[in-house]
């Protein structure tokens, strides 16, 4: 709580990039069946400090009490509310190549709060596809179906060379974020669009760094 003027502080990117982490943790413990933890442990167990989880919590509430520390199950269920992982939302798919078809077949979209409708490509020989239970259309069919459907978030599974003006489209359409498996980070200016880009030869070569 902001003491000046009596409102809530808006939570810290990195904040919110920890909230997950407080989330899956707490899933392992509800399937322990363990009923409370302290900032203590529950910092103890993620590798960060009993200050910060404290501070992270307080963004939102707090929800410990002194002496006592955490309910397990009702923390995890106020970090789900926070994320928006108990009102899930619908999501698309564009590029059904090798990757795109690889998160469609194992990726659990409705654990992270979305359900995904389905998948667009412009090969005729993935069209009419179906990929764990989701169909591939084609692409000239992605805004009739957007317009229908009203998907909050696209996932783009595409090579770089043909993101082009799609993700402009895909805000124009009413979409409200994209994760960007494209290699090439979507920067927006001029659009509430929320872009999430993921890069996992990022995450290796600071591993290759580390190791060295």
């Amino acid at each position: 709580m902001d003491e000046k003027n009596g409102e809530k502080r808006k939570p810290s990117n990195a904040v919110i990039r920890r909230l997950p982490k407080y989330y899956r943790y707490l899933q392992e413990l509800v399937a322990r069946e363990t009923m409370r933890i302290s900032s203590h442990e529950l910092a103890a167990a993620l590798g960060f400090t009993a200050s910060q989880v404290r501070q992270d919590l307080n963004c939102f509430g707090g929800f410990g009490q002194q002496g006592y520390g955490y309910n397990v199950a009702n923390l995890r269920d106020e970090i789900a509310s926070i994320l928006g992982l108990d009102d899930r939302q619908g999501a698309v798919l564009i590029g059904a190549g090798n990757l795109g078809r690889a998160l469609l077949g194992n990726f659990d979209f409705q654990d992270c709060g979305f359900v995904m409708l389905a998948a667009f490509d412009i090969n005729e020989k993935i069209i009419g596809q179906e990929i764990n239970g989701i169909s591939v259309f084609p692409m000239e069919m992605l805004d009739d179906y957007s317009k229908r459907y009203h998907p909050a978030v696209a996932v783009l599974t595409l090579p770089p060379s043909a993101v082009g003006d799609i993700v402009d489209h895909l805000s124009e359409l009413g979409y409200s974020g994209v994760w960007n498996f494209t290699n090439r980070d979507i920067h927006l200016s001029n659009t509430t669009l929320e872009v999430e880009n993921v890069h996992f030869a990022d995450s290796l070569m600071a591993l290759r760094y580390r190791v060295k």
